[in-house]
């Protein structure tokens, strides 16, 4: 399945440093564009298995959960490894649903490249445009894949349109589709004029001269894509220049440039279903996205002292921990390694616990098989045995090297259930069960509520929870009850105070407790934000570190409902000490106690998160889902017509959202369906509970 052309690059990059033919990547859409039928075929295209995996026969090599072949979708990032063209790639395939963006983070965070899959029917879709974003802010370089060509309605033009459009990149098409929707057989290569088609029932592309009644198609697309890039890259505008045209080779390395910079995203296109496109594709991974050595060195710091650590093997090591998954065979924890080698028996420290722990074993992940490895060098990512108190997020380095590497971000869960035992007797197990999963998924979160002594299971989605409801049966054997979902709110200011007072006195024998303060309370558009006004030295620096740090326990629970406070800039004007009785403690206990007291002054706002929906409907079930969000207290924002069907927009309250798929399909006899995403929060009705 490897070309001649790939064949005879091997030879060459035999003698390069290692790390420069690896490749760590992941596989990034929205919900149902493809993108674990594009991990498939691509480990069926490098020869790692020797049938096609279906996601609808469930029969898929990383959706190996029982649950994804249950559902048809991926739940957990798997992470698999193949060869090609002499490069060995590291491909993690993520979840498309907004349920599990916490997945897509985590796995973003130890990536050097990604792929966006797109449909070539929707093109952009909202989750498509959250994991962009996600990839932005990570600054992940990225390629971008147009799939499902052979679907009805199929268009790459109108697709890259909506990713220009959209998501603001400079899209950069190197191919041109031969053949249209159903008759789709092959691509145009634009870089190098030639043309790839794939017969029937082939598994491999035929390379030949560009068809005479697409040559002048190709010709000009080839000047676009030649003006596209010299605009975008001084080397390319140069030769353009000079030469009036831009050679292969110097197109090649311009394109590489601009997708290690962000500055543009070459666009392929294909049929992963039908195996056509997944030769160049790789071919395109290979020559565009960086290998570790083309990425900065990770930056960490230990002590308040920033330090850097670049992809090398005979660095100190230094790794991340970026899944933690329990098995029956142990519990296995992924790492992708930063610097440094690591070998089974080695002691790591874990710089989050301080304490030293000992690698047991270092697996080469396929899914849910792995292979035994004797070490990880700078540039893997592997999965170790043996090591007992690792979180997601935990950096492992040498002991006599210490640092600490940022943490992915963890998500604020929106949606919480109680759940209990349906046996009394489960309840520690239960319990236990609980535990695991958090340390799992850290977006799910397990407390106790104070007032009615239930257990609660917070997370993104109903979606989320059902699939942890479910876990635990499976994988625990705990049979819960599982309560209504509800909603995470937050209070906010919405008219502030000034120059409120507070004096915490106590005296009960030895030393007292003395400190005085004087707060302003204004509304902020978001976050918090704490400042001194002081002057004079009436409040010494100290204190006034401890009057931020009591404001900021005082945020865990507004007046309202004793919901978490935000929205709010908190200035500390005024105070007075106590020679004797003024300690840290005594204004840490005044900001909070003060700050408490300046909210149940001020006049506050109840806020209840919201969700961008996107509605897929038969043009003639339009006006009963419309009606239908405006009893949701939706608000629509947009409305057009694609391929027979509407696509309605709206922002609707994740509350009134609970069971609307149910009702969507009873609407629209099944053929209705939706996607939500997280878009903040927004006041909510007087009327909406508080508990």
């Amino acid at each position: 399945m490897i070309s001649d052309h790939q064949k005879g690059q091997r030879a060459v990059r035999t003698n390069l440093n290692p790390l420069t033919v690896v490749r760590n990547l992941g596989i990034l859409a929205h919900v149902d564009a493809g993108k674990t039928t594009v991990t498939e075929r691509i480990l069926y295209a490098t020869g790692t298995t020797h049938r096609r995996g279906e996601v609808h026969d469930g029969t898929t090599v990383t959706d190996f959960d029982p649950q994804e072949r249950d559902r048809g979708i991926t739940i957990f990032a798997a992470a698999v490894s193949c060869a090609w063209a002499g490069h060995r790639i590291n491909l993690i395939d993520t979840p498309g649903h907004v349920d599990f963006a916490d997945e897509v983070e985590r796995s973003l965070r130890v990536l050097d490249g990604a792929v966006a899959v797109f449909d070539a029917v929707a093109g952009v879709e909202p989750q498509s445009e959250s994991v962009w974003r996600q990839a932005d802010r990570h600054g992940v370089p990225r390629i971008a894949f147009v799939n499902k060509l052979d679907r009805a309605g199929a268009d790459l033009d109108t697709a890259v349109a909506s990713i220009r459009e959209r998501l603001h990149p400079a899209p950069l098409v190197v191919q041109l589709p031969i053949g249209a929707e159903d008759g789709f057989r092959g691509v145009v290569d634009l870089v190098r004029m030639r043309a790839l088609v794939w017969g029937d029932g082939s598994d491999t592309a035929v390379e030949g001269p560009v068809p005479e009644e697409l040559r002048e198609e190709a010709q000009r697309r080839r000047r676009l894509l030649e003006e596209a890039v010299a605009e975008l890259h001084t080397g390319a505008l140069d030769e353009f220049c000079m030469r009036a045209t831009v050679s292969a080779q110097t197109l090649v390395g311009a394109l590489r440039d601009l997708t290690r910079s962000g500055d543009g995203v070459v666009v392929l296109c294909g049929s992963a279903y039908r195996n056509r496109g997944m030769e160049p594709l790789l071919d395109a991974v290979v020559s565009y996205l960086p290998s570790p050595l083309d990425v900065p060195a990770v930056q960490g710091t230990f002590d308040g002292t920033e330090q850097r650590r670049a992809a090398d093997p005979v660095a100190p090591f230094a790794a991340l921990a970026f899944k933690v998954n329990a098995t029956p065979t142990g519990r296995l924890t992924y790492l992708r390694v930063y610097s440094g080698t690591i070998e089974k028996g080695d002691a790591v420290w874990d710089a989050g616990t301080r304490r030293t722990e000992r690698i047991g074993r270092i697996l080469r992940v396929q899914a849910d098989r792995h292979a035994h490895m004797d070490r990880a060098v700078a540039g893997d990512i592997v999965a170790v045995v043996g090591l007992k108190s690792a979180r997601a997020g935990s950096t492992l380095c040498a002991p006599g090297a210490p640092i600490v590497l940022e943490p992915p971000v963890v998500a604020e869960p929106v949606v919480s259930v109680a759940v209990e035992p349906r046996r009394s007797t489960d309840a520690d197990k239960l319990a236990s069960a609980l535990a695991r999963l958090a340390e799992e998924d850290p977006s799910l979160v397990v407390r106790t509520d104070p007032e009615t002594g239930q257990t609660v299971l917070s997370g993104m989605g109903e979606l989320h929870l059902e699939v942890a409801a479910e876990k635990l049966r499976r994988a625990h054997g705990v049979e819960v009850n599982v309560g209504r979902p509800r909603v995470s709110y937050r209070e906010t200011v919405g008219r502030g105070v000034s120059g409120l007072v507070f004096r915490h006195v106590k005296q009960d024998g030895g030393a007292g407790q003395f400190a005085h303060v004087v707060l302003d309370v204004d509304s902020l558009e978001a976050g918090f934000e704490f400042r001194s006004a002081v002057v004079g030295g009436r409040v010494p620096q100290e204190y006034v570190r401890a009057v931020e740090a009591g404001c900021r326990d005082a945020l865990a629970e507004g007046p309202l409902g004793g919901h978490p406070v935000t929205g709010l800039r908190v200035t500390l004007t005024d105070g007075a000490t106590h020679v004797k009785d003024s300690s840290e403690t005594a204004f840490r206990t005044a900001g909070k106690l003060g700050l408490r007291e300046a909210l149940r002054a001020c006049a506050m706002v109840l806020l209840e998160p919201v969700v961008e929906v996107t509605v897929t409907v038969p043009e003639d079930a339009v006006g009963g889902v419309l009606g239908d969000l405006a009893a949701r207290r939706g608000r629509v924002s947009g409305s057009t017509s694609r391929g027979g069907s509407a696509v309605v927009t709206a922002t609707v309250p994740l509350a009134e959202l609970f069971g609307y798929a149910t009702r969507l399909r009873s609407r629209t006899q099944g053929r209705g369906t939706f996607t939500a995403r997280p878009t903040g929060y927004a006041p909510a009705p007087a009327v909406a509970p508080v508990r």
